[in-house]
């Protein structure tokens, strides 16, 4: 379906970028609204709660997310035809470069919702086809990413002292999305060297994508002592900080739940110890970032916050948190992280529609696309 109406949307958009140029200043930023969307869908299928009606809906935002996904990589296959020195200025940009770590994140958060939403659909041959395109094309663009980002800022960036953001967590939360969905292809793998090879890939990502995190978190919370409150626009990206928080947890639990009869016994033993004695410190530590982004959310919309883009960053990050709650809820058996995954969701799906509805007005206005001002 989504093959069949992606020429419909490129003329589309074709069109759009004739009468007023829109196209120029689409940012890798706008893979956000996939991330978030398939987040809803992806972590209402983890829930370890059964809702009426929850599956199915899942499933219709899941095919959303995937039909978002092919129209906005049209989209940006045009901004890189048609805008390249756009497009070169967006990579040399120290604030808009890391948000090319959101591409790699969406196609492996849409390839996770088709295999576990979408094999009903689409078959479950094509279902599992279909993730491993996606998880290989978002692990492989990942792992460029979380290194490129960074030798760009290195060489060729000018970052100002106590510049520091949220953001530039993105490039470095790629490869921990990988490790967090890359354990349910492993049963698809040839049984041996395979199955261990691809377990034990995804827990190097998470060493690469944990370290890489506590490198950048001390630099983000210095800016902030040191410096105070982000600009008003900026608040929400606090909340990016959750996503290797949430997504740790969520990988540590998924590669325990895969390790069993793919490693020797005392090594899925302790895979499966590690998930708790890491999942439990770490969601803490979560939920105390959460209530600090929250008080400074409220207060810079006291402060009059416009909408911007980073809205999205309350729902990826979010997200992330509902599966890493419902993996603890799994393997400790305990009804708080059971109410802990549901309350999050609910506040997922919140952030979404909001999100989504301002972003839907941003765009017919035309307001979402102008030239940056």
């Amino acid at each position: 379906m989504a093959l069949t109406l992606a020429p419909v949307r490129a003329r589309a958009l074709h069109d759009l970028e004739i009468r007023s140029g829109a196209l120029r200043h689409l940012g890798p930023n706008w893979y956000a609204t996939v991330m978030g969307t398939a987040i809803v869908a992806n972590a209402g299928a983890a829930l370890p709660v059964r809702v009426p009606g929850l599956h199915t809906a899942c499933t219709v935002v899941w095919a959303f997310s995937a039909l978002l996904l092919a129209a906005l990589l049209t989209a940006r296959a045009g901004h890189w035809l048609r805008h390249g020195d756009q497009a070169r200025r967006h990579l040399l940009d120290p604030a808009v470069a890391p948000f090319y770590g959101c591409l790699p994140m969406a196609l492996l958060a849409v390839g996770a919702g088709t295999l576990s939403l979408g094999s009903p659909v689409i078959g479950r041959t094509a279902a599992i086809a279909a993730d491993s395109v996606l998880w290989s094309a978002g692990t492989v663009s990942g792992l460029l990413i979380a290194a490129a980002v960074p030798y760009l800022m290195i060489t060729r960036h000018r970052v100002e002292p106590g510049s520091a953001s949220p953001v530039w967590l993105l490039p470095v939360v790629a490869p921990m999305v990988s490790a967090a969905l890359g354990p349910a292809l492993i049963p698809h793998l040839p049984a041996g060297q395979w199955q261990e090879a691809m377990l034990l890939g995804c827990y190097a990502m998470f060493g690469l994508s944990l370290l890489g995190t506590l490198v950048m978190l001390p630099l983000i919370w210095g800016r902030l002592v040191q410096h105070g409150p982000l600009p008003l626009a900026l608040t929400p990206t606090l909340f990016l900080v959750l996503g290797p928080l949430g997504q740790s947890t969520t990988a540590v639990h998924q590669l325990a739940d895969t390790a069993p009869g793919v490693v020797q016994a005392p090594y899925a033993a302790a895979m499966s110890a590690f998930a708790v004695l890491y999942g439990v410190p770490v969601m803490g530590f979560a939920l105390l970032w959460l209530a600090l982004a929250a008080a400074l959310v409220v207060r810079a919309a006291r402060r009059g916050m416009p909408f911007a883009m980073t809205w999205w960053a309350f729902t990826f990050p979010v997200g992330t948190c509902v599966t890493g709650a419902a993996g603890l809820s799994r393997h400790t058996g305990l009804d708080a992280f059971t109410w802990l995954a549901a309350g999050l969701y609910v506040v997922l799906v919140a952030a979404w529609a909001v999100a989504g509805t301002r972003t839907v007005r941003g765009l017919l206005s035309g307001s979402l696309l102008a030239a940056p001002r």
